[in-house]
């Protein structure tokens, strides 16, 4: 198909979250920042045609968010019942005492604006090594609503209560497969379950995409290959992705972050896509465009 050329917005992001909805094609992206304290929001980019993007600034009413003063991260989001629900990280915290963790806000549209479910943090601490980030929200078949989340090289799934208000009790469990430094992100292509995770040093050329299989979202997930990795002289570095499936199509694209080769500013992070492909239980390596 046709696909823009790559970065496909202006500026630096990353972490990007894929979507479509409403007759459009969705992207939520960090606001890419050396310095914590500057990522304070998260953009959205909609399209129509994957080739002209519109701009959706800020769609997170922060003011809701009082306790929140950096490092605002990794967005996701998953439509359940009209309403578009909104998780991402805040605070970067190191440890149980620090206020942060994974957060989550609503709205009827996905233009957002999207307020404060809670009124605080939904998940603020660590289980199991994970540090709160990089959710993940997946929906199977059974409207069953998965978390997928983890960084400092653990992974967690748990399954969201009904109100989108935290995880069931009971339900959480770890699933880290080998390998796995962060970012896990979810598909589900004829009955089968492909996680994909980012492995490697996000502020340089190592970081890649792994992935696994398994016919239940639990796992176990043992790595199958490299999905994406740098590929001199196009880009380096990418990593921490999402995916656009094409409504009534078994069509993929591989949305996500690179560098600019030789930029060693860990901030300097640029969106792009490119087509993923399957062969079976198979996904081919992706070739960076």
């Amino acid at each position: 198909m046709n696909l823009p050329a790559n970065p496909i917005v202006p500026g630096f992001y990353a972490d990007p979250e894929a979507r479509f909805y409403a007759g459009r094609s969705w992207i939520y992206a960090t606001r890419s920042a050396t310095d914590y304290t500057q990522q304070l929001n998260i953009d959205a980019f909609s399209s129509a045609d994957l080739i002209h993007w519109d701009k959706h600034a800020g769609v997170i009413e922060m003011a809701d968010f009082p306790w929140i003063w950096r490092a605002v991260w990794a967005p996701t989001i998953l439509e359940k019942g009209g309403r578009y629900f909104l998780m991402f990280a805040s605070n970067d915290i190191l440890n149980d005492g620090q206020v942060g963790g994974l957060e989550i806000a609503v709205s009827d549209s996905p233009a957002g604006p999207f307020r404060g479910l809670l009124g605080k943090p939904m998940l603020d601490r660590f289980i199991g090594g994970a540090q709160p980030i990089d959710a993940h929200l997946f929906k199977d078949d059974d409207g069953t609503v998965y978390l997928y989340y983890g960084g400092w090289k653990h992974c967690n799934v748990a399954v969201m209560n009904d109100e989108m208000t935290g995880i069931v009790p009971g339900s959480l469990r770890g699933v880290t497969p080998d390998g796995y430094v962060e970012a896990p992100c979810m598909i589900k292509r004829n009955g089968q379950y492909f996680l994909m995770w980012s492995q490697g040093d996000w502020v340089d050329g190592t970081y890649s995409v792994a992935y696994g299989v398994s016919d239940n979202p639990f796992g176990p997930f043992g790595p199958r290959g490299v999905v994406l990795k740098s590929r001199p002289p196009v880009a380096e570095g990418p990593g921490h992705h999402g995916y656009l499936h094409l409504p009534e199509t078994d069509e993929w694209l591989i949305v996500y972050h690179r560098r600019v080769i030789g930029n060693t500013d860990p901030g300097a992070r640029m969106l792009c896509i490119d087509n993923l492909e399957f062969e079976q239980d198979t996904i081919n390596p992706v070739v960076m465009t």
